[in-house]
């Protein structure tokens, strides 16, 4: 039977939308409460839903009984200090699993691309129902920084940088494409991350906002991308190499988070 999916997100795997123009009182994602769990990168996450309305960032599946990520569970106390967010989320009409804000801590090229990953969405997904993809809505300006997306995490063909000023808001099959991103300066970048349910409810917000399928690369400087690549690949000989000393062996990089 197969999964529904957006055709917008066919081709490319995502699409980049209108920026978002209004502005937001950045105690919606300062005041909220955040657990420390780590996701490519010095993170903390700050969940706005959750399995079963907790303050808590775990794949559905690891609750009892264990589900995909769809029908989350909004948390009051969370939702209460951060109603503009809140209001975004749900904007699309997709059914919502996790939701959350992401603090990330500096970083560089070269982190992003060790850090690249891809999102186990749609474990425990019935066939014929609609495919999980994320919503990503930068909420700080982070006029240096971009979102790193690879069709092959170790190889640098087609890689596409998206800029992430304030309101720069796309969607991503994150199951499908490799991604992390790039965050220089000296403050934490932050970052409203959602799961939707692809479907016609999904199909018309893409289409609303005028979903880009092709964006221009934020351009970085040859020797940047390079030194990027021997590290990401040091790194990966490097953590394989202690693996094996330990006896164990390197596992896909998918992240629950």
């Amino acid at each position: 039977m197969g999964y529904i999916k957006s055709a917008a997100l066919e081709e490319t795997g995502y699409v980049v939308l209108d920026r978002y123009n209004k502005e937001i009182d950045p105690k919606e994602w300062l005041d909220i409460e955040y657990v420390d769990w780590k996701s490519s990168g010095d993170t903390r996450f700050a969940p706005l839903a959750s399995a079963k309305g907790e303050i808590e960032c775990n794949g559905f599946w690891n609750h009892k009984p264990p589900r995909t990520d769809k029908d989350g569970v909004w948390i009051d106390s969370q939702t209460a200090i951060a109603p503009t967010l809140t209001e975004r989320a749900q904007e699309p009409g997709s059914n919502v699993g996790r939701c959350r804000v992401i603090e990330l801590q500096p970083n560089t090229y070269a982190d992003a691309l060790y850090n690249l990953h891809q999102d186990d969405n749609n474990r425990l997904n019935p066939d014929g129902t609609g495919w999980v993809v994320r919503g990503f809505f930068n909420l700080t300006d982070d006029k240096d920084s971009y979102f790193v997306l690879r069709h092959n995490r170790t190889d640098p063909e087609g890689e596409v940088r998206i800029a992430l000023p304030a309101g720069a808001q796309l969607i991503v099959d994150t199951q499908r494409l490799w991604h992390a991103a790039a965050h220089y300066g000296t403050e934490p970048r932050y970052c409203l991350i959602t799961s939707w349910e692809s479907g016609p409810q999904l199909d018309e917000y893409i289409a609303k906002y005028n979903g880009q399928e092709h964006v221009p690369s934020v351009e970085v400087e040859q020797d940047v991308l390079d030194a990027g690549q021997a590290e990401q690949t040091r790194r990966i000989a490097a953590r394989a190499a202690a693996l094996a000393a330990r006896g164990q062996a390197e596992k896909a990089v998918m992240s629950e988070a």
